[in-house]
């Protein structure tokens, strides 16, 4: 019997859900094919066959007794169980901020492990300890490419896998094996997706913060000044509602020198258009990744500029920071190198890297006291005490984690 396909519904995504690991382990080939959207864009990326900058990209869960679970809607009896955001995060080293930043608007994470290579390579681990640092406990572990070995040696790299996450917050997460180059066991991966990783539940009561992942200019080269559109902010709404038309703020926005003295002007725009799960909407909830339609000028956004700041309403927005203390939690051993490595003690004039939601800043020490340590930031960040921070050390040529820390004032 040959069932007529039925019209898909226009819905916002109400999860966003990571894809973490080392580098070249297949987290963009998932996404692709799981979205059917290859997110790697950006010229450098397909240069070097790496991802670069967070990607993104929305399916949708479908379930029937004949078609099982999947991505589309094949037969009027496929019900619709969800939309879900996919944050493509890039797994070389030398890129961990911008993994940090992307892993702050995660609900849950796919933690992808190749089955052709030993487990855990140094940004599995990384990884791994980043998501527990920030606390995205929601994890499945996707054991891809097992095309490529034999199924002794798939076995083997599984037994690595539980020994690697004994201990961790992942100890209990199922291990799904898969080739995503080859769409082998994708179905049994969404069903784990909709059973394990659950839409935690949002505030839409609190004064909406909009965390900026990504800012671009949508104009083509060429345009006439009459058709140039404003600046579009991507990322995810933590908390609230945003509403078309609505007046807005960006901290901490634009930096100023006068006299030689730099300060951090905040920006003022209006909510042009706001978009979700492909569509526009006229309100926006706290859920998977979206964008922001503004009226402000294409060229104070363009490349990722204001990546790092918060939206919220204009005169609601949270503390922003020059300096402050911070109560420090350091791990015993660096991750993400080779080397088995112990975390020293941070020392006055130390230079850290630090994450605070979306924002990637460097501080410097300045004053140390027990656990507690006074830095003073090169860029402002906008945050609430609550939030978590990350510390990273430059080791080598490269930032390492090396433990997190909150804001005592």
């Amino acid at each position: 019997m040959v069932r007529k396909k039925a019209e898909e519904t226009f819905v916002q995504p109400d999860i966003n859900i990571g894809l973490v690991g080392h580098v070249d382990h297949g987290k963009t080939t998932l996404v692709e094919r799981l979205s059917g959207k290859f997110t790697d864009t950006h010229s450098e990326e397909l240069k070097r066959g790496i991802t670069i900058r967070l990607g993104y990209a929305d399916f949708s869960i479908y379930n029937c007794k004949e078609h099982g679970f999947g991505t589309k809607k094949q037969c009027d009896e496929c019900k619709f169980q969800r939309k879900i955001s996919l944050i493509d995060a890039p797994g070389h080293e030398t890129l961990m901020a911008t993994m940090l930043s992307g892993a702050s608007i995660m609900d849950g994470a796919l933690l992808l492990v190749a089955a052709n290579e030993k487990c855990p390579q140094p940004q599995t681990r990384e990884h791994l300890t980043a998501l527990e640092i920030i606390g995205v406990n929601q994890i499945i572990i996707v054991q891809n490419k097992i095309d490529l070995v034999a199924k002794e040696d798939a076995l083997k790299n599984y037994r690595e896998i539980k020994n690697f996450v004994k201990g961790t917050i992942a100890e209990d997460a199922p291990i799904i094996p898969i080739s995503a180059q080859h769409n082998v066991n994708i179905d049994v991966l969404i069903k784990t997706i909709q059973d394990i990783i659950k839409t935690p539940k949002k505030d839409v009561t609190k004064e909406p913060l909009f965390f900026i992942a990504r800012s671009f200019d949508v104009n083509k080269p060429g345009t006439s000044i009459d058709d140039l559109k404003g600046g579009v902010l991507g990322g995810a709404l933590k908390q609230g509602v945003l509403k078309k038309d609505e007046e807005i703020e960006i901290r901490p926005g634009l930096k100023k020198e006068f006299q030689g003295k730099v300060t951090w002007q905040p920006i003022f725009t209006s909510i042009e258009n706001l978009m979700s799960g492909g569509g526009a909407v006229k309100e926006l909830h706290p859920g998977g990744s979206a964008g922001i339609l503004t009226k402000l000028d294409p060229r104070l956004i363009k490349a990722d500029s204001l990546t790092g700041n918060v939206v919220g309403l204009k005169g609601k927005m949270p503390q922003l920071y020059n300096e402050f203390d911070l109560q420090q939690h350091l791990l015993k051993r660096v991750v993400g190198s080779k080397d088995e490595l112990v975390v020293e003690p941070i020392k006055k004039g130390e230079i850290l890297m630090l994450n605070v939601n979306s924002a990637a800043t460097v501080g410097t020490v300045v004053e140390l006291k027990k656990n507690v340590i006074h830095i003073k930031l090169k860029l402002p960040v906008c945050c609430n005490l609550t939030d978590r921070i990350t510390l990273s050390r430059r080791i080598g040529t490269r930032w390492r984690l090396i433990g997190h820390a909150e804001i005592i004032k």
